[in-house]
């Protein structure tokens, strides 16, 4: 294993531990609906990625970051995307006030289903550009020569999904370990609310960011 390789490693992983919208929402659907959600959520942002990765691979990610309006288009998509999942949440916080709606929504399950997990954690990647700027201008750096660059990016873009999945998911465990807690109606509310706010804040902060 060479010291570039290593640092690819490096890179990666500070990237991925850095709490942002992806893992937001998988702590999100975790306490709504519980592990197997939680990891749902954790599989389609990695799916997102790789996505990502096949779009560098074949040059449309690089594309993207280059072209201002295409980039600021799919920004704003992303940040409309995070401040509707934060409504949502601020409003089933709302609605967890009523005692009776709170265990019916736990017993079954809260609103996310096995597909809307993943169909939301694709589409919460798939909406932050910035991915595309990490795969497309970081990717290449540690890209080796003779592999090809085409199947070297694809092949950084399947470790980096592979190690995101694993944090994800390790990140789903842990909220579902203490769901019985999280999902007792007082505390389901708060941390509803305060998941909402965290969505909104982090879809408006992607709106305004600078380029």
């Amino acid at each position: 294993m060479d010291g570039s390789f290593l640092a690819f490693l490096g890179i990666s992983i500070l990237v991925i531990v850095t709490p942002g919208p992806d893992t937001a929402l998988t702590i999100r659907n975790s306490l709504l609906a519980g592990r197997a959600r939680g990891i749902g959520t954790a599989l389609g942002v990695s799916t997102g990625q790789l996505i990502w990765a096949l779009a560098t691979s074949a040059g449309l990610a690089t594309v993207l970051a280059a072209s201002e309006p295409l980039f600021h288009a799919v920004k704003l998509a992303g940040a409309a995307y995070l401040v509707w999942l934060g409504v949502q949440s601020l409003l089933a916080a709302l609605r967890s006030g009523d005692s009776r709606a709170a265990v019916i929504e736990s017993r079954t399950g809260g609103r996310v289903g096995p597909r809307a997990a993943f169909r939301q954690g694709v589409i919460n990647n798939l909406g932050n550009p910035k991915m595309a700027i990490f795969f497309a201008s970081v990717l290449p750096q540690f890209a080796a020569p003779d592999q090809g660059m085409a199947s070297a990016l694809l092949l950084l873009g399947l470790i980096f999904s592979a190690l995101t999945f694993v944090w994800l998911t390790a990140y789903a465990t842990a909220v579902a370990a203490i769901g019985s807690f999280l999902r007792a109606p007082g505390v389901r509310r708060a941390v509803e609310a305060t998941t909402g706010a965290l969505l909104i804040g982090l879809g408006a902060k992607l709106a305004l960011d600078a380029r």
